[in-house]
């Protein structure tokens, strides 16, 4: 089989090495880290010629890339703009969720001009409170505040270029469950946890991800079977309800509070960092599994063969990320890290130097992940890795996993 992995991050390079196992991949853009596991083309996808398409990041997929190669008789891994609003709209995720009956947190919807109305919101919650943004903010679009008047000023900010989403602070650990839909039937890959905050002790703003770990101790086979009864599958069935097909992953942020599972939000692609952790996990055929989903033909009963080995990622970013990342830093010591035991080096924002050696060229740079018997070893692979490759002002987070 041949497949085309579309992208160029970290999500996209786990994904093209865990297919090239059984597959023959090529990557439209790629990056220079995925050379030696596919071919790279500047693209675009319509004109690269494969069996099955997956594409990676969230904005192609709500600009309709699924649809126009659908349109061309291609299988493709990834929804169409339609069910891609999900992400693209958490306003109208927000409607899914309530219509399907998800248990999620309390919220409102406020469009521009509605600042006052969305302060008289805030006021009335108990804290924490969250502001979002409605639409795409690549994981840097959410203000979870301790301070209302904090909160009250992200939105009306917000608010004078888009829509928000202000929802009530729920507690507890995080989890994300990652599940390939076929648009009428789903199934769960391992769950994972990823850190979402730049600063250690989940200090600082949300980023895209600064790490995750696979599996996750609480959250076994019956936590993702209760995301799965209670959210994934009402879900696609709400989807359905609105004339979408949604054949590709729906991926579901989740709080384990004290009254039972919560959705956060979903997403519609797989999730970065947790691509990376989740992924070198599965030991099936990773392209029949994502080619069974896009072309409608997941099994009635089974999921995905996972190995026994656990997996920490480690995100080294660039610099004042992620609200100002300053790239173009010398990357050393990659192919060091890379041959490490139980080590894979995921590059998320690099590009290739003249001299032919790596620069930082993105917010994130490289996601570092390690595998091990438990969590604790992973976490030692990773963090060998990382300490192995250097370049001015890496941002690491020491945490990741720490309590895993």
């Amino acid at each position: 089989m041949r497949v085309c992995v579309v992208g160029a991050g970290g999500r996209e390079h786990a994904l093209a090495d865990c297919l090239s196992r059984t597959a023959e991949v090529v990557c439209t853009p790629g990056n220079p880290g995925m050379a030696d596991v596919a071919d790279c083309t500047p693209g675009p996808p319509e004109r690269v010629e494969a069996d099955l398409y997956v594409i990676g990041p969230e904005a192609p997929l709500v600009d309709g890339l699924a649809d126009r190669l659908r349109a061309a008789g291609h299988a493709v891994l990834g929804p169409g703009a339609d069910g891609a609003r999900l992400e693209g709209s958490k306003a109208w995720m927000k409607e899914v969720l309530v219509a399907a009956g998800v248990p999620t947190a309390r919220h409102r919807a406020f469009a521009p001009g509605e600042a006052a109305a969305a302060a008289a919101y805030l006021r009335s919650l108990p804290g924490p409170w969250v502001v979002k943004t409605d639409g795409l903010a690549a994981g840097k679009g959410v203000l979870v505040a301790a301070d209302v008047e904090e909160a009250v000023a992200d939105a009306a900010a917000k608010l004078r270029t888009g829509g928000v989403v202000v929802e009530e602070g729920l507690s507890g650990p995080e989890l994300s469950v990652l599940a390939l839909c076929d648009g009428v039937r789903a199934v769960p890959l391992p769950a994972a946890r990823d850190f979402k905050r730049v600063g250690e002790g989940d200090t600082g703003p949300n980023t895209g991800g600064m790490g995750a770990f696979s599996p996750v101790a609480g959250a076994g086979g019956d936590v993702v079977a209760e995301v799965m009864e209670r959210a994934v599958l009402p879900t696609l069935a709400a989807l359905r309800e609105h004339g979408v097909d949604f054949r590709g992953v729906l991926y579901a942020g989740l709080m384990l509070t004290p009254d039972g599972v919560r959705v956060l939000e979903y997403n519609v692609r797989f999730g970065d960092p947790e691509a990376e952790v989740v992924l070198p996990r599965v030991e099936d055929d990773l392209a029949e599994w994502l080619r069974a989903a896009a072309e409608g033909g997941l099994p009635a009963e089974g999921t995905p063969a996972v190995g026994p080995d656990a997996c920490v990622t480690v995100v080294m970013a660039s610099p004042g990320y992620p609200t100002a990342p300053v790239t173009g830093a010398r990357i050393t010591g990659v192919e060091r890290a890379a041959s490490l035991p139980r080590v894979r080096v995921y590059h998320a924002g690099t590009a290739a130097a003249p001299d032919g050696g790596l620069v930082a060229a993105g917010g994130r740079v490289l996601a570092v992940t390690g595998r091990g018997p438990d969590v604790a070893s992973a976490r030692a692979a990773a963090y060998a890795g990382v300490d192995a490759i250097s370049f001015d002002g890496a941002v690491v987070r020491r945490d990741i996993a720490g309590a895993g």
